[in-house]
């Protein structure tokens, strides 16, 4: 401090102090640099863009795009946005906010540019998009009244294929004979781009209701004979040329209908198939399986009654199948019952029961009269037997006389055989012989047998006469 209270300042200390003032001027400088933000005429400027987007073919994407500049920059800025390479080695404009310049024929009504400079938004909208908007995308802004651009930056757009199905909803569950609406919807799309094309394909189809952009109302009927049946929703993305669609099968529910009754007896496989009010015969005490069948959605309840089911009877079987053991010898009705919430039915089967027959009078008489002709013949076989028998026994001492006077006689062609059957003064008794009764010599018996005379050369024939004794 110089006399007199005031300061005194070294002249090359104040020479010092402008140079590293002008040294950080110079650092502020190059901070945006630094820190990637470009500098025009040492205006700042930032620029937000992504380097890649990803979207699928027929819908439509949004690319966000921001920048920033420094407050003292005046004067309207003009944006662009090129596709890269596409006329020869020329890039081809898709939006502007810059009148002056056309856009491309092919990209007009697809490409827009959304934001505005006060608003410092760059964001680009394609609509419709297809497989040939894959590709790298340019970006860059210039003030009026310049050549030079401010900003430049490049993007990549991937197009991929369509995975989202339109989705199908029903308001309520489909019952036969009651109409219901459904809705074919696509919300994944976008409602800028051009209006897709509904249709649907069912054999259940009635009329189409109303529609929106993105949706479409089919009213539907439905019968019993379309459960199970398919219903498709197919959408068209004209612009883009992509078809996309769902298929669901129809749930319909519906009350018990077609009933029967198979019937199996004994350990017969076979089955009968029998409608309401049959009668069917069977034998008495042979088994029998009953199986109800009845079409309804979902299954009904099924039970069994004997005769008709009245009100809170007790069934004798709660299941599909009844079981008959051993049937007696009346028989009876049967019933099954379908219970549904949407109605009951019933089929019933009458059983007739059909005695064992038993052994007739007849029969019996007829075995009884086979078993004594079986009997008798066995009786006169062996009277026959016997018969012969005899025969051959007493024939033997006749043979032996034959026999002797064969030889005896035997030098002349005369044969002559006597038999004597004359008193027994002729044939005088044995010594010790017991005299024989008058009536025991009245009983005479005689047993004769011819041989078949041998044929002779000789024509002459020989008689022999043969006498009884008297």
């Amino acid at each position: 401090m110089s006399p007199g209270g005031r300061t005194w300042r070294d002249p090359r200390r104040q020479t010092v102090q402008g140079h590293e003032d002008r040294m950080s001027l110079q650092l502020l400088l190059l901070l945006p640099m630094l820190w990637g933000v470009p500098t025009v005429h040492g205006q700042m400027y930032s620029l937000e863009l992504p380097e890649s987007v990803t979207v699928q073919e027929g819908l439509c994407v949004l690319v966000p795009c921001k920048f920033s500049y420094s407050r003292t920059t005046y004067g309207p800025f003009h944006m662009f946005w090129f596709r890269k390479g596409m006329s020869g080695n020329r890039d081809l404009l898709l939006a502007t906010n810059k009148p002056e310049r056309s856009v491309h024929e092919s990209t007009q009504g697809r490409f827009f540019l959304l934001g505005v400079t006060q608003a410092h938004n760059c964001s680009l909208s394609i609509r419709d998009v297809n497989r040939g908007d894959n590709g790298t995308y340019v970006f860059h802004m210039e003030k009026s009244f310049t050549k030079h651009p401010y900003l430049t930056k490049t993007l990549s757009l991937h197009v991929t294929a369509l995975t989202h199905r339109p989705e199908i909803l029903i308001s309520v569950p489909l019952k036969s004979s009651h109409p219901s609406n459904l809705t074919c919807s696509v919300p994944w799309a976008c409602e800028q781009g051009t209006l897709p094309i509904f249709s649907w394909t069912s054999t259940a189809l009635n009329f189409l209701g109303p529609r929106t952009l993105l949706s479409s109302v089919l009213t539907l009927t439905p019968q019993s004979q379309d459960h199970g049946t398919s219903l498709t929703c197919q959408v068209k993305f004209p612009a883009s040329g992509v078809t996309v669609e769902r298929t669901i099968q129809l749930n319909i529910t519906y009350a018990p209908q077609n009933m029967a009754i198979s019937i199996s007896q004994g350990n017969s496989t076979a089955l009968m198939i029998l409608q309401n009010a049959s009668n069917l015969p069977i034998l008495e005490g042979q088994a029998v399986r009953l199986l109800c069948v009845a079409d309804s959605n979902p299954p009904a309840e099924l039970s069994w009654f004997q005769g008709s089911p009245a009100l809170n009877a007790t069934p004798i079987s709660t299941s599909a199948v009844l079981e008959l053991p051993q049937t007696g010898t009346t028989g009876g009705d049967f019933t099954c019952l379908a219970r549904h919430p949407l109605g009951s039915q019933t089929v019933s089967v009458s059983l007739s029961v059909l005695c064992k027959p038993e052994p007739s009078a007849r029969v019996f008489l007829g075995a009884v009269g086979g078993a004594g002709i079986m009997a008798l013949l066995s009786l006169c076989l062996f009277l026959i037997f016997r018969v012969k028998t005899c025969r051959k026994k007493a024939a033997q001492p006749v043979q032996s006389t034959m026999n002797m006077n064969s030889v005896e006689g035997s030098g002349s062609r005369a044969h002559q055989h006597q038999y004597w059957t004359d008193s027994p003064s002729d044939h005088p008794a044995t010594a010790g012989a017991s005299p024989i009764s008058r009536k025991e010599q009245e009983l005479n018996y005689a047993f004769l047998r011819f041989h078949k005379p041998q044929e002779q050369k000789d024509s002459n024939n020989e008689y022999e006469e043969v006498q009884p004794h008297k």
